[in-house]
């Protein structure tokens, strides 16, 4: 699938939802579906299944960028910390893209989700019209920033 920006040809950014509460999954596809937004979508139900997609150790093999990752913190498994943790060691990942969508605004955890070079993170205190404004922003930075292939 390819979009047209600016006279270019490039790829279309694929987004991996990692968030284990479906509820909030269900939430982020009706949204962008509602913004026409129709890049190709993946989801993980937590940060291991997460990593096992990006490495191409699950399900149909690996997904290959471009791709923005959508990451809740607070999961079983793997948490989105140490998913965070674990994508910035790996040298084929560590220049992933990803911005947090999470319930909490604890500071700590804000400090600590931009410590480990996160592009934004966005509070999921209402899934309304600040919700639909930040997804609008997350693909408008999908069409507009180059992204590492």
């Amino acid at each position: 699938m390819y979009q047209q920006n600016f006279g270019a040809q490039t790829e279309a950014v694929k987004f991996l939802i990692v968030d284990d509460d479906l509820v909030s999954v269900m939430a982020i596809k009706r949204a962008l579906k509602k913004l026409k937004i129709l890049n190709p979508i993946v989801v993980a139900k937590d940060g291991q299944e997460a990593l096992d997609i990006l490495r191409g150790s699950y399900g149909d093999g690996k997904l290959l960028p471009p791709f923005l990752v959508t990451l809740d913190l607070n999961m079983p498994r793997m948490d989105g910390f140490e998913f965070l943790e674990e994508v910035r060691k790996d040298p084929a990942l560590h220049r992933a893209v990803i911005f947090v969508l999470s319930t909490s605004d604890a500071p700590r955890d804000v400090e600590t989700a931009y410590s480990n070079n996160i592009a934004g993170y966005i509070v999921k205190d209402d899934l309304g019209e600040s919700f639909m404004r930040a997804l609008n922003m997350i693909d408008s930075y999908a069409k507009v920033v180059e992204l590492p292939r």
